[in-house]
């Protein structure tokens, strides 16, 4: 009896080893078919419409020089960024590429590669009716409204630094700047150069009271849990990307130069 069940123990995990032996990084799925389906939402300046419709942006050329690097073509699958974590579980897409900041809780649900950027947030506020707030702390009372979008590492750290505001949330950055145009909040929390590019774009009626970022965040590319090959792949590109400069030249272009806002609307 002992053998027979040291047999079929035996047979069992070899089973189990064959099946997960058997399964098939993203990686191989994507050589197969020739096309990268990148899983992404739109932040300026990290991916835009053009005034054709086009995407462009710092993500834009990350992805598509991903892409080429693959030997494959670059599929865009804009997603409501509250819902971009579970599109990817699900299979809608094989890589979030999406300037998405890696935190601990994000990591608990997806896997992150090394980082490849790093951001932090700041402030626009509305000229007048934020006159006088200068500070973090400044927009640190009930009496102060904040827009913000749903279910970005914004939303965490305006929450997290300014938990006393009043908080209006939205499923994107358009729309939270609607607000703040037509003198509704006080102010945007949003991905640094945002803050300041709206500030410079209409300098009548915005204002980036702190000048800097007041947080700093590391972003990664998510891909589902289990895929080591995946990070593998991903990993060493970022320090290729690194090494040979494309990564710090394309951030540039796009974070600290306005070259490319005649493109957008």
């Amino acid at each position: 009896m002992k053998r027979w069940l040291t047999c079929w123990v035996m047979v069992l995990v070899l089973a189990c080893s064959g099946q997960l032996w058997a399964q098939e990084s993203v990686i191989e799925s994507i050589q197969k078919k020739g096309v990268i389906r990148v899983g992404m939402s739109t932040f300026v300046p990290w991916a835009m419409r053009d005034k054709t419709g086009e995407l462009i942006g710092f993500e834009i050329d990350v992805a598509r020089e991903l892409a080429k690097d693959m030997g494959v073509k670059a599929e865009f699958v804009p997603t409501n960024w509250s819902g971009i974590i579970p599109a990817l579980l699900t299979g809608k897409f094989d890589v979030i590429i999406g300037g998405m900041g890696i935190t601990p809780t994000r990591n608990l649900k997806v896997n992150f590669s090394e980082p490849y950027d790093f951001t932090g947030m700041s402030i626009v506020a509305h000229r007048k009716k934020a006159d006088g707030l200068a500070t973090v702390d400044d927009f640190n009372t009930k009496s102060v409204t904040i827009a913000v979008r749903l279910g970005t590492t914004a939303e965490m750290a305006a929450k997290r630094h300014m938990p006393n505001a009043t908080f209006k949330l939205f499923e994107n950055e358009s729309q939270a700047l609607q607000e703040l145009y037509l003198g509704r909040v006080h102010a945007v929390v949003a991905s640094a150069p945002l803050p300041r590019f709206q500030a410079l774009k209409y300098p009548n009626k915005l204002v980036a009271p702190l000048g800097e970022s007041f947080t700093r965040e590391p972003i990664g590319l998510a891909v589902r849990k289990g895929d080591h090959d995946a990070l593998n792949y991903f990993n060493n590109w970022i320090r290729v990307k690194q090494a040979d400069g494309f990564l710090a030249k394309t951030k540039r272009y796009w974070f600290e130069t306005r070259g490319w806002a005649g493109q957008v609307k």
